[in-house]
């Protein structure tokens, strides 16, 4: 019994290293190279229950990269970056997320489906906007938005020949 445990040990120690695995389970092998690069993305509101909060429409700049076993997302215009939680990869149907706190006492989750076609995307943004009390922490009020989004690849792997993910 001890020797099988042991090599049960060594098995699954041989797979961890061999496909690390984003937090959600997927492993960085399987996000395609065609997401990594940098893209124009248009978006337009398509529904919202806050209008004041949301934008009608945007441009924005998208940069994706793989940081060792970590996606990353960058925007140089507006300065933010997040490393990002991959969900779903079913070949070239991506699903991304990623959370971070706002203003003090806000969360935004801004999940991400799209689908990769050559060097451009299409699908939806879906930004929930959550307000918890100051006081007490709970949850007073969820303003949501889905955005119809549009990207261009403007630079990256699947526009410039032979080039390599740095591990």
């Amino acid at each position: 019994m001890k020797y099988f445990l042991i090599i049960l040990y060594l098995f699954f120690s041989q797979i961890t290293a061999n496909a690390t695995v984003i937090e959600t389970g997927i492993s960085i092998e399987e996000v395609p190279k065609a997401l990594f690069g940098s893209w124009r993305v248009s978006a337009v509101l398509e529904k919202t229950n806050a209008r004041t909060v949301f934008k009608p429409q945007s441009i924005d700049f998208w940069n994706l990269s793989r940081v060792n076993d970590r996606v990353k997302l960058d925007n140089p215009f507006s300065g933010a970056n997040a490393e990002i939680s991959v969900q779903t990869v079913e070949n070239n149907l991506i699903v991304f997320s990623k959370q971070l706190p706002y203003d003090g006492n806000k969360v935004l989750t801004d999940t991400v489906t799209i689908r990769i076609n050559e060097n451009k995307f299409e699908g939806l943004n879906h930004l929930r906007l959550e307000t918890f009390s100051r006081i007490d922490n709970h949850l007073l009020k969820t303003q949501t938005a889905t955005y119809r989004i549009n990207g261009e690849k403007i630079a990256g792997d699947s526009i410039m020949e032979n080039q390599e993910i740095p591990e």
